[in-house]
């Protein structure tokens, strides 16, 4: 009997070794099937679009001859988004995320609005731009303007960064605010002085990740009206006269990175088809390149908290 045990024992072990060999190795093929799909997307759009990369393609406004068709329009244009965007989602969704996590009382209104964060994060794209075009455009007649683009793409990504605030703050351990709280420091001192900090790492890894996705949308800023051919610069930020900032830039009419693919993909000549796989390449890059810094700055934040 005792023999037979420990056999059906080694049975039930080698079974589920091989359940578990199964599942990495589905994983694993599931994960080489998106990364050589990307790759071959990537490297297909490298092909095309790497012979037009150069300095007058990012110095040049789009033009009806695809020689001479640049993205300056363009990627001003995104830069100036992406600051609105930052500037109206960053400090409201890391305040309500610290709100929610360390001040508001649980009963059902918190239920509520915590289920109402998590379902607006997989809302799509193109109901924040129908919801921006009927508010923005209309209700508060901001227009098709860059703070209307901004603020549309800040409230796409304002739960994101609400979840992610939440996230870093509970993987904070109890004992840290415990022992704040035994030295006589208030709710706010432990949370500037030790929540905050700590959470510092994942709350920008949310944020980047966030605006990551911001960059690239294209349905919200197409309701709302954004312009498929532009030849001019949204006015300077900074002026000659005081208090030598403006603001006129925020009611200028833009495009963005992919407006301009969008428009270069319909046309039916093969050079602005190169002209959008280059363009599409800055935009991956971009986005490429926000996420290695989500990476390099919470390695070293949480280095920096090491010591």
């Amino acid at each position: 009997m005792e023999a037979m045990t420990r056999t059906e024992i080694r049975a039930i072990v080698a079974q589920h070794k091989w359940r578990d060999a199964l599942f990495v190795a589905l994983g694993i093929l599931a994960l080489a099937i998106g990364i050589l799909t990307f790759v071959a997307l990537f490297v297909d759009m490298a092909i095309d679009g790497f012979g037009r990369l150069s300095v007058d393609f990012f110095t040049n406004f789009p033009s009806r001859r695809a020689g001479q068709a640049g993205i300056l329009s363009a990627w001003v244009g995104s830069v100036a988004v992406m600051i609105v965007t930052a500037a109206f989602a960053v400090p409201m969704g890391v305040a309500a995320g610290i709100y929610l996590e360390e001040y508001a009382p649980k009963n059902w209104i918190t239920d509520i609005i915590e289920i109402n964060v998590t379902n607006l994060a997989g809302v799509p794209s193109i109901i924040y731009g129908l919801l921006a075009f009927g508010l923005f455009v209309y209700g508060f007649g901001l227009g098709q303007s860059i703070l209307t683009a901004g603020l549309t793409l800040g409230l796409l990504i304002l739960p994101i960064v609400i979840l992610t605030t939440r996230e870093a703050i509970r993987a904070i351990p109890g004992m840290i605010r415990e022992a704040a709280y035994a030295l006589g420091a208030t709710r706010w001192q432990t949370v500037q002085h030790h929540i905050i900090p700590y959470s510092m790492p994942g709350i920008l890894t949310g944020i980047i990740i966030g605006l990551s996705r911001a960059i690239g949308e294209t349905a919200p800023i197409i309701t709302i009206g954004a312009l498929t051919f532009i030849a001019f610069l949204p006015p300077s930020p900074v002026s000659m006269a005081a208090p030598f900032l403006s603001f006129e830039w925020l009611m200028s009419s833009f495009t963005v990175m992919p407006i301009q693919m969008f428009n270069w993909t319909s046309r039916p000549d093969p050079a602005f088809q190169a002209n959008a796989a280059a363009a599409g390449l800055v935009l991956v890059i971009m986005t490429l390149s926000m996420n290695a810094l989500a990476i390099v700055l919470r390695y070293r934040l949480r280095k920096k908290l090491a010591w």
